[in-house]
């Protein structure tokens, strides 16, 4: 079997490639790899808390690796984490790494680059099926998840802290895709087929946040972006507070 690490967001569309690649006899996933801010310990970009990171692989059954990544990182320290974190990994005879990524070329090609010169190959057991047909094959599976996290460029606060059912997607507006696949927003899963049993949590707080654009306008920040309007809009988080904690 293929030895392999897989890129855990803990949100929908890893559940859904995560299901997908364990149906595939060819691999064997020795760990789910998540990124987490170092100074609040939360999943980067969709603020869960650890606790329910490390409770969702206890229910799937697979160890956690956790990277902690500092606020704001530049690239060369998010990839110098990376780098030690797969070597690493690669001295267990790990050598495929697997994303839920979908239809985002650049972030492909990145990947796959970065990849190749560690001695890792990068599996996408989602990549260009249509948004739409996986949303609907996420929630038919029996999968559920809320959203923790909008982008108000897009959606507004009243998205955030919601189930994605059939009205959810109905409510969206034409230009959001319907995984999100833009940044548009980003979920939490808390149940479905491969899970042991659900995820016990209860919302807490919505906040909104907005962050700061670099001060040099080639500061290389591992969050930076060529769309310069990007730091003009803010994010709506729900917060997600463990009933076991």
């Amino acid at each position: 079997m293929k030895k392999a690490i897989f890129n855990w967001s803990s949100g929908k569309d890893s559940a859904l490639a995560l299901y997908k690649i364990l149906q595939n006899p060819e691999f064997e996933i020795n760990f789910l790899l998540t990124s987490v801010n170092q100074q609040f310990q939360r999943i980067s970009m969709h603020g869960v808390r650890v606790e329910l990171l490390e409770q969702q692989a206890k229910s799937i059954g697979i160890p956690l690796k956790i990277m902690q990544i500092p606020e704001m990182p530049t690239m060369e320290v998010y990839e110098k984490v990376m780098q030690e974190t797969l070597e690493k990994l690669k001295n267990k005879g790990i050598t495929y790494s697997i994303f839920g990524d979908i239809f985002l070329e650049d972030l492909r090609k990145y990947r796959e680059e970065k990849l190749a010169t560690m001695g890792f190959e990068g599996v996408f057991p989602i990549w260009k099926i249509p948004t739409k047909e996986l949303i609907h094959e996420f929630i038919s599976l029996g999968f559920k998840t809320i959203v923790v996290c909008v982008n108000e460029r897009y959606l507004d606060k009243s998205f955030v802290g919601r189930i994605i059912d059939q009205q959810f997607l109905d409510d969206l507006p034409e230009n959001v895709d319907a995984c999100g696949e833009n940044g548009e927003f980003h979920t939490f899963t808390f149940d479905g087929p491969i899970f042991n049993k659900p995820i016990d949590y209860e919302i807490g707080e919505i906040v909104y946040r907005k962050y700061e654009k670099p001060k040099q306008e080639s500061s290389n920040n591992a969050c930076d972006t060529s769309d310069t309007s990007a730091y003009d809009y803010g994010f709506w988080y729900c917060d997600l507070i463990s009933k076991h904690s």
